[in-house]
């Protein structure tokens, strides 16, 4: 079977695969001092005791976290008996990498476009809703382009309760109206009816940029906040970061 994880900012998300199906899957908090003995002992076998007792034969890894390679590439040495592949801009993702220079790409980014245009096809725009939001666009010639880079929601929550002593830390839920009579109220307008408002115009501009007919995809763990009004964007597809590890994996 294939491991794949996806080590992102906030979360740690691991998929095994049994051929082309998602066998199971799970999240972790991303901590960046995790020890090869807390991860091994403390997260993997007691997140899910039947875990460990899968045959690895495969895996594969995206992170954006890369102070924790070491740790991870430890622990599927020894836990899963395997030697794990980690993806960076030198892997064949079947698109030429037009960003400057191709490595500033995010790892995450790369996989997701490759997954979204394996799935869906081409021209395609890919939107990441996560500690960062990223939007990225692959044209029709099946070049990578590179798009935006926002905060995401919860860091644009904290950074504002940061910066205003007076503001509190809100919920990243989506308020009743775009007039918010509270403060959490209104907070939450801003935030989140204004990430909304953001990604619906950002999409728009890319595809006249593309100046195609242009697919779209949705993924990351806050794509759920905006439902049902992000369905009218594009798909919305939750585990498109590990298959698209699983793709990648065919190619080794």
């Amino acid at each position: 079977m294939l491991l794949a994880i996806d080590i992102g900012n906030s979360s740690i998300k691991f998929g095994i695969f049994d051929g082309p199906d998602l066998f199971h899957k799970f999240t972790i908090q991303t901590k960046r001092d995790y020890t090869v003995e807390e991860l091994m002992f403390d997260r993997l076998k007691l997140v899910d005791q039947q875990f460990i007792q899968v045959d690895i034969g495969t895996c594969i890894v995206a992170s954006v976290v890369p102070e924790l390679n070491a740790v991870f590439a430890h622990v599927s040495r020894d836990l899963f008996k395997v030697t794990a592949q980690f993806v960076d801009a030198d892997w064949d993702f079947g698109f030429e990498i037009k960003y400057d220079p191709p490595s500033a790409a995010g790892v995450d980014r790369l996989v997701n476009a490759f997954a979204g245009v394996a799935k869906y096809g081409k021209p395609m725009i890919v939107c990441s809703l996560g500690t960062a939001t990223t939007i990225d666009a692959v044209n029709a010639k099946g070049d990578f382009l590179g798009g935006v880079i926002a905060p995401g929601m919860l860091t644009s929550a904290k950074a504002l309760q940061l910066a205003a002593s007076k503001l509190p830390n809100v919920p990243i839920n989506k308020p009743k109206s775009y007039i918010g009579n509270t403060t959490v109220d209104s907070i939450q307008a801003g935030i989140v009816l204004g990430h909304l408002e953001m990604l619906t115009g950002m999409i728009n501009h890319i595809r006249l940029d593309l100046g195609e007919t242009v697919k779209v995809v949705l993924t990351g763990g806050f794509t759920r906040v905006l439902e049902p009004e992000i369905t009218a964007l594009g798909t919305i597809d939750e585990n498109l970061t590990l298959d698209g590890l699983r793709l990648l994996a065919e190619r080794l």
